[in-house]
């Protein structure tokens, strides 16, 4: 049944099976990435959390730790996204992944390179104007997912999206074993990708109290979608720091986060001027206005305070609704080999749930 499960999304990215670890801010590292490469899958780095200046040192651990494709991400608002774009190219590799920032010109800057272009979608237009654009992959999160996310749940989106376009879809939202990708497959997607699923496993860079409250969560329910970190739906586990920002009125949000943009202004290398292109920037994007603009710094900042400082309880936790069905680690190796191993096992029993009735025809009533 091996066979069955090479999809052409592998032949696009180099990899041996149709798994992708997603690009999740600061904890999507060389060594998370470089695991899933190693274990078959294909793996993101996280591009867009990287400090300028540190991109060309973190490809080059990437590669120093796999000899597998593997991609990063970026996003066209950080200040440093030329540099992850010239290194990209500089050290061909194989992918990247971005929201809907990049313009034709830069996708077609990126193909011209040999680099596939896999855009992340959580809404159908966004899909059709991805492709239209110049996408090689499409990925689509349903609103299961973690971090910004939609309201259309997978099994919604993801058929509209696969009737809507021509290019391979890889699903998201919601995926963690090889039932989940049977199901990608049946629909018609080209594989499925992992977010929370990867950031819960022995290879990940969280510390272990973060990992732990993810652990503890047992309920889909406190899983929950909340516009209060910067005025865009995103899903957390609910705690102490969500709660705090719900009941926070929109100026003490605001006041919050101009402290924190100018942490953040001051860590980046930006002055004053940079702050204020950045904010323009923002503003005029997609999905820009003053209110998400203003409140942009709080998610980074608070990010950070769980899943790199290792701060469950002052911290936010990003997380997709499937960390309520992960009770343990493992590494990226266990992890996609046992998905491999189930999905095969799905396919075996589907042939011969297929089979049964074409033998019965043949025995005496």
């Amino acid at each position: 049944m091996a066979a069955s499960l090479h999809t052409p999304l592998c032949d696009l990215l180099g990899c041996r099976h149709p798994v992708v670890q997603s690009a999740m801010g600061w904890v999507a590292d060389a060594r998370l990435t470089a695991a899933t490469c190693n274990a078959g899958g294909f793996g993101f780095l996280a591009g867009a959390t990287i400090e300028p200046g540190g991109v060309e040192a973190a490809i080059r651990d990437v590669k120093a730790r796999t000899a597998r494709p593997f991609g990063v991400n970026f996003h066209m608002f950080q200040p440093n996204a030329e540099e992850v774009l010239e290194a990209v190219i500089r050290h061909k590799v194989r992918a990247v992944s971005y929201g809907r920032g990049p313009d034709a010109r830069t996708i077609g800057r990126l193909k011209d390179a040999g680099v596939v272009c896999m855009p992340t979608v959580g809404a159908l237009r966004h899909a059709v104007k991805a492709v239209a654009l110049g996408a090689d992959v499409v990925t689509v999160q349903g609103g299961e997912g973690g971090g910004h996310t939609g309201a259309v749940p997978t099994t919604v989106l993801l058929p509209q999206v696969l009737d809507a376009v021509h290019v391979p879809v890889v699903a998201a939202g919601g995926f963690a074993d090889g039932r989940g990708l049977v199901a990608a497959l049946a629909y018609g997607a080209a594989g499925i990708s992992m977010g929370t699923r990867f950031l819960l496993t022995s290879d990940s860079p969280v510390p272990r109290a973060t990992l732990q409250r993810y652990l503890e969560t047992r309920d889909p329910g406190a899983i929950k979608v909340s516009t209060a970190v910067d005025g865009l739906p995103q899903r957390f586990i609910d705690n102490r720091a969500l709660q705090r920002l719900e009941r926070m009125s929109l100026p003490a949000k605001l006041a919050v986060s101009a402290r924190y943009a100018r942490q953040w202004g001051r860590q980046a290398g930006l002055g004053p001027l940079g702050m204020a292109r950045l904010g323009l920037r923002l503003m005029t994007g997609d999905e820009g206005g003053f209110r998400q603009t203003a409140m942009a710094a709080n998610l980074p900042a608070l990010v950070q305070r769980s899943i790199v400082a290792g701060d469950p309880d002052r911290g936010l936790l990003p997380s997709g609704q499937v960390a309520a069905r992960i009770d343990a680690l493992e590494s990226c190796e266990a992890l996609i080999a046992a998905i491999m191993r189930d999905a095969e096992q799905r396919l075996d029993a589907l042939a011969a749930l297929r089979a049964a009735p074409a033998a019965s025809q043949g025995r005496p009533h």
